[in-house]
């Protein structure tokens, strides 16, 4: 164990001098993509600078599948993962403890995140052949085997209902709510765990969530880093391992979720709150991730209030009239159409005007489009800091699941800034204005005086 912590501790040193002279040329590394026999989807990009490798396990499986009455359900499946594995031949069974013990042995991670619309396990390791192998064993196990052991089930639920009571006494857990509820109506994206949900999962409810979702069948794989695709192929085939076999039958797609309906009409809701600054929110459902028009939008909202201290919003309620000290807008697309907001917190007293003024901002924003200079600036910024957005594995990584998850080119990337840079100023007025309806829009205030 001492031998296998040293090694560790080397590549790891050995890593950090590979982080200082690895050239950024990311965006020039091809994609390749393929079809396990098992089934699962793998995405590949060959990073040989760094001799690490991070994987991202994805299935779909997310929140937007908590049934209604137990919401949390894919998250406390999540938290769960790494509370214990079970015993498997020769291996003992290992408590939460001994697991994470084990783990840092490594000097790898493995761990288990859920969102609205997937749920899914990430590894981390370094690609030294003796310590990846032990890495993709032990995470093996933790995929297809967790323990879900009852008494830490009963008290992580009892920390998270805990922490769920403290955020409900705060204004802007009251905002998120009332909106998410007016935005989204039935829909699973409005459901927010509860005090009440998370008493009604049981372990047994776990158990049933993994026997159901988690198949090597159903599995998007995107992986990056020092490994050809030979290597990948067999890294899957380990990762996957214990993962029973499903029929075709038993791996059919999961049925579609309905699509977030538009709003019929606004909507104002004042929620009464003692708190020295009002919370504001004002949106709609907005786009789904596979809409054309995202770059687009991506590049309005930029101009409008996603661009910092530089936008449209900023300007007008914060510079000219001091009514925000923050004040911003943004799209949230998924599977299915996430909201956008815009988002502000102002005096109480000051709450009123803060609204018209933002409200007034967007309408003009919709129906006008942007300035030329304002988009030439936009692009500048965007295409100047894309760079950014694909300087380390992690982040790249992040990129490739983008592009598995909602079945984007494998080019993508490739050609993002020159996509960008072809948006016109028609171009984003189209797209706002098919999108974007500030006549029919919702409007919470938490804290304001009436």
């Amino acid at each position: 164990m001492i031998a296998m912590k040293k090694k560790a501790a080397s590549a790891v040193l050995a890593c950090a001098g590979w982080l200082l002279a690895a050239s950024p040329a990311w965006a020039l590394l091809p994609i390749q993509h393929w079809s396990e026999a098992s089934g699962a989807q793998v995405w590949l990009v060959e990073s040989p600078g760094i001799p690490m490798v991070d994987v991202q396990i994805s299935f779909d499986a997310g929140s937007r599948r908590d049934p209604a009455p137990q919401a949390g359900l894919a998250s406390a499946m999540a938290m769960m993962t790494s509370k214990g594995v079970r015993a498997r031949g020769d291996a003992a069974a290992l408590d939460e403890n001994a697991l994470g013990e084990a783990w840092a042995d490594l000097g790898a991670s493995f761990e288990a995140q859920a969102d609205r619309d997937s749920f899914g396990y990430a590894l981390r390791s370094l690609t030294e052949p003796a310590l990846l192998e032990r890495a993709a064993r032990l995470a093996a196990r933790q995929l297809a085997e967790p323990s879900l052991p009852e008494a830490v089930w009963q008290r992580e639920r009892a920390r998270w209902s805990a922490a769920i009571k403290e955020a409900d006494t705060r204004p802007g857990t009251a905002a998120k709510k009332a909106f998410a509820a007016a935005v989204f109506g039935s829909h699973p994206y409005g459901q927010r765990p509860t005090e009440e949900t998370l008493a009604r999962i049981e372990v047994a409810d776990l158990q049933t969530f993994h026997e159901r979702y988690i198949a090597a069948c159903r599995a998007r794989v995107s992986i990056v880093g020092a490994v050809s695709r030979a290597q990948a192929q067999a890294l899957v085939g380990r990762l996957l391992a214990h993962l029973p076999e499903r029929t075709s039958a038993e791996c059919a797609p999961q049925p579609a979720v309905p699509e977030v309906q538009p709003l019929a009409k606004a909507v104002q809701e004042n929620v009464p709150f003692a708190s020295a600054q009002a919370q504001v929110l004002i949106g709609q459902p907005g786009i789904a991730r596979r809409d054309p028009d995202f770059l687009a939008l991506l590049v309005g909202n930029h101009i409008l209030g996603g661009g910092g201290l530089v936008s449209r919003l900023t300007e007008e309620v914060r510079e000219k009239r001091g009514l925000s000290y923050s004040v911003y807008s943004d799209f949230s697309p998924g599977l299915n159409a996430g909201a956008f907001v815009v988002a502000l917190q102002t005096r109480p007293d000051q709450a009123a005007q803060a609204v018209q003024v933002a409200r007034e901002t967007l309408a003009r924003y919709v129906a006008q489009g942007p300035t030329e200079a304002e988009l030439r600036a936009a692009k500048a910024n965007l295409i100047g800091g894309f760079a950014l957005r694909i300087d380390s594995n992690r982040k790249l990584l992040g990129n490739v699941s983008n592009i598995a998850w909602n079945g984007l080119p494998l080019d993508y990337l490739e050609h993002w800034t020159d996509r960008v840079q072809a948006l016109t100023v028609a171009d984003i007025r189209a797209a706002l204005q098919r999108h974007l309806q500030p006549e029919r829009m919702v409007t919470v205030v938490v804290g304001g005086q009436p």
